[in-house]
């Protein structure tokens, strides 16, 4: 059985690890940048007044781009807050909202019967319950929807070659895209799978090139979306668009793993400094067990262990703030 002192310590890991999983499912797109990035690709698009002629009975080229911007700018808004559908749809899980609920449900009703069969006490169950319905689902939901993102990236440009190889040897920008959708790798076979299904019930297929950006909620989508969209309202040279998309998508490739590359050694130096203070705390555990209880054992070791594992935490987020760079 635990004492009252084992009990605080319980308790205070347990609500420390609830609000780091709240904090990193809410918290982690303002601190990681994600919410800049979008706001300032919300603000690049700035459109300007329609000047309409009293006699005109077809809308101009420029009037055309205006309203295919609007619609994206638009739609770049809706995207900002996702629904949890959205987000177990960007994450690649064929999941309802229900079953997923259900499913969170049950792993924090597994997580609280598993503390009560190793008879924690009954607050310490609740926690751990807690934590295992809110914390850990969500926090999978964005570790699949990065790795998802980061297969895309991987081949997107690839893809974008092949409808460009297509519209130069003269097949229809529909079969273009028929083509990487039967051949391309996954994620982007199954994106532009679904490109296909929401054009084929009677979308135009700008909107439906659109919508890859609101369920892959990256810039590069955007990009393709917003070209589609203007070629198919302005019209222009698809493949010459297309083209120079391709350069641009390959570019911010290599730019961003030559930034990879180049903050490698602030990312290892963080983990280390990070990781430092409580693999001394394990080794000194080991070594001198009766020297460093008094940590968990007494009341004022228990406020500096709470304090410093605070502290700790702000540190790290501050780390991680300044060794991520937006792109």
């Amino acid at each position: 059985m635990f004492d009252l002192a084992n009990q605080q310590i319980v308790l205070a890991v347990l609500a420390t690890v609830a609000v780091g999983g709240l904090a990193w499912v809410f918290l982690y797109p303002l601190l990681s940048g994600e919410r800049k990035v979008e706001q300032r690709l919300a603000n690049t698009i700035q459109t300007q007044p329609v000047q309409r002629a009293a006699r005109a009975t077809q809308k101009s080229r420029r009037e055309q781009v205006e309203e295919s911007l609007r619609d994206l700018e638009l739609r770049q808004r809706k995207n900002a807050r996702p629904t949890l559908s959205q987000r177990i749809e960007r994450a690649g899980l064929d999941l309802s909202t229900r079953q997923f609920v259900m499913i969170a449900a049950g792993m924090g009703l597994a997580a609280f019967l598993l503390m009560l069969w190793s008879r924690m006490p009954l607050l310490a169950a609740v926690g751990f319950g807690f934590a295992g319905a809110f914390g850990l689902p969500f926090w999978m939901l964005s570790f699949l929807k990065n790795r998802r993102e980061k297969r895309f990236l991987a081949t997107f440009p690839d893809a974008v070659d092949v409808i460009v190889r297509g519209i130069k040897a003269g097949l229809p920008l529909i079969d273009s895209l028929k083509m990487v959708a039967n051949e391309g790798q996954e994620p982007v076979r199954s994106e532009f799978r679904a490109i296909i299904e929401t054009q084929t019930i009677g979308i135009p297929l700008g909107e439906a090139c659109g919508k890859l950006y609101e369920r892959m909620p990256l810039p590069e989508a955007n990009f393709f979306g917003i070209v589609i969209a203007i070629q198919q309202k302005a019209g222009g040279n698809l493949s010459e668009a297309l083209g120079n998309l391709s350069k641009v998508l390959r570019e911010r490739k290599k730019m961003k793993a030559k930034i990879q590359a180049m903050s490698m050694e602030a990312k290892a130096s963080a983990a280390i400094i990070g990781s430092l203070p409580p693999a001394v705390m394990g080794l000194v555990w080991l070594t001198s067990p009766t020297y460093i209880e008094l940590l968990w054992t007494h009341p004022t070791g228990q406020l500096l262990l709470v304090g410093s594992a605070m502290w700790m935490s702000i540190g790290v987020m501050v780390m991680k703030k300044m060794i991520n760079f937006d792109f």
